[in-house]
């Protein structure tokens, strides 16, 4: 006879023994009903990670075998590749002007739409369209004509008596179409304000009035410190996002002038698949992980000083 400790109950050998299979069978169940997910991560997630590691270490053409050359790849980047450094700066200037206002015009229209006035469930609806359709190649190429020299933009100003603009002559110009289609695809983070804003009490707002806030000071003192656990969820997808847009740079600049908007992963494309250097490839690839690990780190970090939880007890 042998005692289960946390429950005091008695077992035989043979129930012990009926025990231990029926935990085993569900734990097989419950691993055999996993399993094309853990497939899936573990032979197109991790290994290719792991195999991409290996490159990076290599001077790999996808033509012949790669070929050991150490940290060679790495040093290259840091000290002699210009176009490595000037896609950082484009990339993070496209990430520090972007991403903020997405959020604010997120926010903005998730504040109008709570506001609860008729017909603003199919007014969130439409405005959430071009998040499905904004990242795809067809609107890429749609906005590329828009605002080509010839574009309906252009012929727009021209209608109007106004300087037409090259906007894929000029850096300012090209970051800017890119920074106001970006903005445009606001509906994810939108619908994600709206759910937040939903579950802040009411009780909140009519205490607040009735001690004589208006609806700006309720605004900073209430909405904002109640929706930060959803600014910092948001931050972090869009700032994720934000590094690794490509299809917009790619498609509607192509770089741009004097590779105003080369961003990270546009470049990190063309070193793999135009100049089939896959080994420093995945060097760029893993700077990158480490640049998003570092920064989303960070957040993490200084969260603590404006993210506020239910159970911080209100502080």
């Amino acid at each position: 006879m042998e005692t289960v400790k946390s429950t005091g109950i008695t077992l035989t050998p043979e129930e012990k023994r009926r025990v231990r299979k029926k935990s085993w069978k569900e734990s097989f169940t419950a691993y055999l009903v996993i399993s094309p997910w853990l497939l899936g991560f573990f032979g197109l997630v991790i290994g290719p990670m792991i195999y991409s590691f290996y490159l990076s270490f290599t001077n790999y053409n996808m033509l012949t075998a790669p070929v050991w050359t150490g940290l060679s790849n790495y040093v290259k980047l840091f000290t002699n590749d210009p176009r490595f450094i000037q896609a950082l700066k484009a990339t993070f200037t496209f990430v520090v002007i972007a991403v903020p206002l997405k959020l604010a015009f997120s926010l903005f229209l998730a504040l109008i739409f709570n506001a609860g006035k008729k017909g603003s469930g199919l007014f969130t609806t439409i405005y959430y369209i071009p998040s499905i359709i904004g990242g795809s190649v067809a609107i890429a190429v749609v906005w590329r004509q828009l605002f080509g020299r010839n574009g309906a933009v252009n012929s727009m100003l021209d209608s109007l008596g106004l300087s037409t603009i090259s906007f894929f002559g000029e850096p300012n110009a090209a970051m800017s179409i890119l920074v106001l289609l970006v903005v445009w695809q606001f509906g994810a983070p939108m619908i994600i304000f709206l759910a937040g804003l939903r579950q802040i009490p009411k009780d909140l707002y009519e205490a607040a009035s009735v001690d004589g806030a208006g609806r700006i000071k309720q605004f900073f003192k209430i909405t904002i410190p109640m929706l930060t656990p959803i600014i910092f969820f948001n931050l972090i997808m869009e700032m994720i996002g934000g590094f690794m847009t490509f299809t917009q740079a790619f498609l509607v600049t192509g770089g741009g002038p004097r590779d105003a908007t080369l961003f990270y992963a546009v470049y990190l494309y063309e070193v793999a698949f135009e100049f089939l250097n896959m080994g420093y490839a995945s060097a760029m690839a893993w700077v990158l992980l480490v640049i998003i690990g570092f920064f989303t780190l960070i957040i993490f970090k200084t969260s603590s000083l404006w993210v506020h939880y239910d159970s911080d007890g209100g502080k």
